[in-house]
């Protein structure tokens, strides 16, 4: 690839114009309730990161934004549009790529790309300009039967890209891809809210994933929203914690003690702190010296931030999974 391998966009102040929301949305199938009265906002130009466990409501979320169901009950609003009332003009402004991309095996990349531009009515030099952003030129006049699973990837994403969506979706973007293929769509997924100004909204199982693209992420767990905001917010509902190795343990164990650290996590010479107040950079410093004037020997003290992973298994309830 060569796109830049810019770090993921964070959210700015000028990120208040929302693109696509959820408000109160449920729909049900029998007596299952797949979605229960979700409330969702994703900010113009981020890459939102929808995660949740298997048979959460993420595929009948994403059906629902695309005018692919119909909700029992609220609404969806895209690009300032109400989905139920004004459907042509909402999803105008929308591109997706659910699953593996459909495409003609014998027809060439440009060839496939030039059917959905007459369909859309669209100018043909659109279809270079999606070719480019994709890293497809090259590419672009074979025949997709001799693409590999990657490249029809890219393709199916070129497609999406063709009409200049203002909404991006995509649903499980890396699936199936090896390891260069994973690494080639996250850099372009990356670079494309800069150079597109396309919000992205992306389901993923992969949480490493999200945890490297995403600037917001959404967590639904059995129809409800447990969360809907930035990344950051997400990890600061996380305590912080210290790892320290250090010895010998009975000289340790009373410094902790009057650190405030009553209830240390020991193995060994190992310990894991915690503390709901607050474990800060200037707290680990003066641990650090109280612990050398005892005459302790320090060979490991460091802050830990939960992950993604584990805050995601916190919040659906696999707390004792993620420890």
């Amino acid at each position: 690839m060569t796109l830049p391998r810019s770090p993921p966009m964070r959210p700015s102040a000028d990120m208040t114009e929302t693109v696509l929301s959820f408000h109160q949305v449920t729909q049900r199938y029998g007596r299952l309730t797949a979605l229960d009265g979700i409330d969702l906002a994703i900010p113009a130009g981020a890459i939102y990161g929808f995660l949740g466990p298997n048979g959460a409501g993420k595929t009948t979320a994403i059906r629902c934004a695309m005018g692919l169901l119909r909700p029992q009950s609220g609404r969806i609003r895209i690009g300032g549009h109400d989905l139920a009332r004004s459907r042509r003009q909402a999803l105008a402004s929308v591109g997706a790529v659910i699953e593996t991309p459909a495409l003609f095996p014998n027809l060439t990349g440009r060839e496939n790309l030039d059917v959905s531009r007459r369909l859309l009515g669209i100018a043909p030099a659109l279809i270079d300009r999606a070719l480019e952003l994709v890293d497809m030129r090259e590419a672009a006049d074979r025949r997709v039967g001799q693409y590999s699973l990657g490249m029809k990837q890219r393709m199916g994403l070129a497609r999406a890209l063709l009409a200049e969506p203002k909404l991006l979706i995509l649903d499980e973007p890396t699936n199936g891809l090896d390891p260069a293929g994973i690494r080639d769509m996250r850099a372009l997924i990356r670079a494309l809210p800069e150079r597109t100004g396309a919000t992205i909204f992306m389901s993923s199982h992969l949480l490493s994933e999200i945890e490297q693209l995403a600037s917001h992420v959404g967590l639904l767990q059995k129809g409800r929203v447990l969360f809907d905001g930035t990344l950051e917010d997400l990890s600061r509902q996380q305590t912080p914690r210290l790892i320290l190795t250090a010895g010998p343990p009975e000289q340790v164990a009373p410094v902790l003690h009057a650190a405030g650290f009553a209830d240390p996590i020991r193995e060994g010479d190992r310990f894991i702190l915690t503390d709901p107040v607050a474990i800060t950079p200037e707290r680990a410093a003066a641990l650090n010296a109280a612990l050398h004037d005892a005459g302790c020997q320090v060979s490991e003290l460091r802050l830990e931030r939960a992950d993604l992973e584990t805050t995601f298994m916190t919040l659906t309830g696999h707390g004792e999974e993620a420890a």
